[in-house]
């Protein structure tokens, strides 16, 4: 029944696509033209990938940060570390470029050696005020060194804001307007804004300036992002050109392929904007993988359909044929590859839940394509000529294929040894794997963004923002005596970390009001007491309230406080000794009772959002093994032999997170995809190997030596082939700067080759040693569905054929 189900509707399918050719190609026309309008809501992202689902505890917490002090990213830096700044020329040329910077609409305001403004005590009435640093307009190289000198030694409240404890670098913190650094227009800023000007100013000065911060980070970031998509279609679609071509010698086929893979890519961009989706690192790389997928899709159907052609040269038997033939097994491996994709959507990760929603329905769809799309073109197009049929003989591929029979026949010890081995060395190398959580890990590390990244973590200990929130629990009560000597006390001990800068808090401004009181003298930049509050408090009434540092570090309420530090780029482990290190810390200066402490920040999110990827890891792929087990058991009706494809399968997984312990590649979000991709891939060749095994048994029956080098002779070359393209095919991502995506590309690849061989020779090996449990009529029920067609399957597709 299965049977006849099976021929009957891949015969109707077949009828269908050739009777209507010219609706088909208007449809696929217009549902192109369809997408293509879906183009423009596309979106880039502009902020780093959330990975922790929306209602997570670390998520809701950033969340209420976000609600009292707004966006904590929002500092652009530039920094000098160059001693002709303080030259009148230079000076003048650098106070031109903040003035000009705090102009744009984007930004807020600016701190700057240039705009400095000193607190200042004044009597009649008593009051602080904020006073230019320096006065004149146009100071001379002596005033701007003796400046120099007191910014250093006399004003402790600007160190690591305006210049480095470390060394004589000055730095410039442009505040972006919190409502647009997550918007479109902080691209317009950064790069067509910010970047010239700065252009004019190393231009005219001969002074080199690092530009960093979290918003101008993310803004070349993506941009980076967006270059590179352009890059990988090209080089995608010119690998596996270049490869198609060898393989067919054949320039029209490979045209006709490069015109499927490259609809496919115009849908998979119209499904992205069709869902609204961003477009992220991730899903920047759905396109290639769409072409590195559709090709063997490609070489299937093509091959097919010049095989029939050789055979009996009848054209429209031979497309029928190829609609009939190949659809099933081209549907079976796409629906496995499909499904590898398609368990990210499971997880309750926003970011692989996207990706594995567009994957999965493209790889759908390019199947589709390529079912339709082939078979039609081919229908207007003359015959293949005999040179283009040449490449059927296969015969530089048969040293290869006899070297893998040599192997399965007379080595399999062997095989066994060395699987073994690997499997031994591979567990050695997982216990190795380390977690990296960090920010700028995947970032083009050869980009000179990246390089001022470091510039910055030398000279002002990190960029990352690490936010403390501090609930006082009551109105006002940041600002009592001893909330502040606590806070104190945490920063004090965070300073301490070599991992962290020096903390930001309203403490700042509190201790700067002493030193105003005392007249400017550096030594009283401390704490007041309780009884200096009270002659402090006259002269600070009117001021904070109009103060950014002081409304950016305590909400308006006076109950919330925040410290702000900047980390270096450490990766999850160390954070995580950090955080179990300063909690105890925390609690013990922070009496639950009395106060609630939090910690965040974009950089804390990120590495907490990599261990919860790393747990759904092992979900998404728990389930990838499951759904494909149960899509085999279903073809196959034997659990028997579902245990032994999966082995096969497996120990490349296995094999490759070794690789990646001994190589010090850490697991990431960039690299947590390789498993489930390189696993819904590879299991088409099992797929393939053993529906040809099936076959052969009942060809030859039941004989089991003769049905596995039968099927390892026939489905080696398709194998080969197939893993051939998608080999350079992934490799491609290896040209990308991000050092994700090169490790996503080379493990990919890597995975693939093995897999390729595990499945020629393992799989094998095992049937025949495993002969007489798996291999009988009992165990090798008949399938559910066909995969390849039989001697009796070709006299009912006859007879099919002649009924119409």
């Amino acid at each position: 029944m299965a049977k006849i189900f099976s021929f009957g509707f891949w015969n109707s399918i077949a009828r269908l696509i050739l009777r209507n050719r010219i609706i088909i190609l208007l449809l696929i026309v217009a549902t192109t033209v369809f997408f293509s309008t879906q183009w423009k809501n596309m979106r880039f992202s502009y902020t780093e990938a959330n990975l922790l689902p929306d209602d997570h505890e670390d998520n809701i917490a950033y969340n209420e940060f976000l609600d009292k002090f707004g966006e904590e990213g929002n500092v652009v830096l530039l920094g000098v570390k160059d001693s002709t700044l303080f030259q009148p020329e230079n000076f003048q040329a650098w106070k031109e470029l903040t003035k000009k910077l705090e102009a744009y609409p984007a930004v807020e305001y600016a701190i700057s050696v240039s705009n400095l403004q000193q607190l200042k005590k004044f009597e009649d009435p008593s009051r602080f005020e904020m006073v230019p640093f320096i006065s004149e307009e146009n100071p001379t190289k002596e005033e701007l060194q003796q400046y120099q000198d007191e910014l250093y030694n006399q004003l402790p409240f600007y160190e690591n804001l305006v210049y480095s404890s470390h060394s004589n670098t000055v730095q410039s913190a442009i505040y972006m307007n919190k409502e647009i650094v997550n918007s479109k227009a902080r691209k317009t800023f950064v790069l067509e804004e910010l970047q010239p000007l700065i252009v004019n100013f190393e231009e005219k000065t001969g002074i080199d300036v690092k530009v960093s911060g979290m918003p101008y980070i993310r803004t070349l970031n993506a941009q980076n992002i967006i270059d590179e998509i352009g890059l990988f279609i090209l080089a995608a679609l010119a690998v596996t050109s270049l490869i198609f071509f060898f393989f067919f010698r054949s320039i029209r086929a490979t045209i006709i392929s490069m015109i499927t893979v490259c609809i496919g890519v115009m849908w998979a961009f119209g499904v992205i904007g069709l869902l609204h989706y961003e477009i992220t690192v991730l899903t920047a790389l759905i396109p290639p993988l769409i072409i590195v997928i559709g090709i063997p899709n490609c070489i299937f159907l093509i091959n097919k359909y010049q095989q029939e052609i050789k055979k009996h040269g009848n054209q429209a038997k031979s497309l029928q044929r190829v609609i009939t033939k190949v659809g099933n097994a081209t549907l079976m491996t796409n629906i496995t590859t499909a499904s590898g994709f398609a368990t990210f959507i499971l997880t309750e990760s926003t970011l692989l839940k996207e990706f594995g929603i567009v994957a999965s329905i493209n790889i759908v769809a390019i199947f589709i394509l390529s079912l339709l799309i082939i078979p039609i073109i081919y229908s207007y197009m003359n015959l293949p000529k005999h040179k283009h049929l040449k490449h059927l003989n296969k015969r530089w591929i048969g040293g290869f294929v006899n070297w893998m029979e040599q192997m399965v026949r007379h080595h399999r010890i062997s095989i066994y040894i060395i699987s073994i081995m690997l499997l031994v060395a591979s567990i050695i190398g997982i216990y190795t794997i380390k977690i990296s959580g960090s920010l700028l890990e995947d970032m083009p590390e050869k980009a000179e963004f990246f390089q001022d990244i470091k510039f910055f973590e030398e000279e002002f200990d990190g960029v990352m923002p690490l936010e403390i929130l501090v609930d006082t629990k009551r109105k006002n009560g940041v600002l009592k005596s001893a909330t502040l000597k606590r806070m104190e006390e945490l920063q004090n001990h965070l300073a301490e970390i070599p991992e962290f800068s020096q903390p930001i808090s309203v403490t700042r401004l509190v201790k700067y009001s002493k030193q105003a009181f005392y007249n400017g003298e550096a030594k009283y930049y401390q704490l007041p007491s309780s009884q200096e509050q009270n002659f402090i408090m006259p002269y600070a009434k009117g001021f904070s309230s109009n103060e950014n540092l002081l409304s950016s570090y305590v909400d308006s309420t006076g109950r919330y406080a925040r410290i702000t530090t900047y980390m270096k780029d450490v990766g999850t482990d160390k954070m995580e000794d950090l955080e179990e290190d300063l909690w105890p810390k925390i609690n013990k200066i922070f009496p639950e009772e009395r106060y609630e402490v939090s910690m965040t920040g974009k950089a804390l999110i990120f590495q907490k959002g990599t261990n919860y990827l790393v747990k759904n890891l092992v979900i998404s792929l728990s389930l990838a093994i499951l759904l494909i087990a149960l899509l085999m058991a279903w073809m196959f009706r034997s659990f028997r032999m579902i245990i032994v494809s999966l082995v096969p399968n497996l120990l490349p997984l296995l094999v490759t997170a070794g690789m990646m312990g001994f190589l010090g590649v850490p697991i990431k979000p960039s690299t947590i995809l390789v498993f489930s991709i390189a696993f819904g891939i590879s299991v088409d060749d099992t797929i393939h190997f053993l529906a040809k095994y099936r076959q052969e048994l009942k060809a030859n029956n039941w004989k089991i030596k003769r049905s596995v080098y039968a099927a390892l002779r026939e489905t080696g070359v398709s194998m080969f082939y197939t893993s051939i393209v998608l080999f350079f095919g992934f490799s491609v991502f290896m040209i990308s700067s991000f050092g994700g995506t090169v490790a996503l590309g080379g493990l990919v690849s890597a995975t693939l080759l093995f897999a390729m061989l595990a499945n020629l020779l393992l799989l094998p090996s095992l049937l025949l040693s495993l002969e007489k449990n798996i291999a009988n009529k009992e165990t090798l029920k008949e399938p559910a569905m066909k995969i390849i067609d039989t001697d009796e399957d070709e006299a009912e597709i006859e007879k099919e054929e002649s009924k119409n």
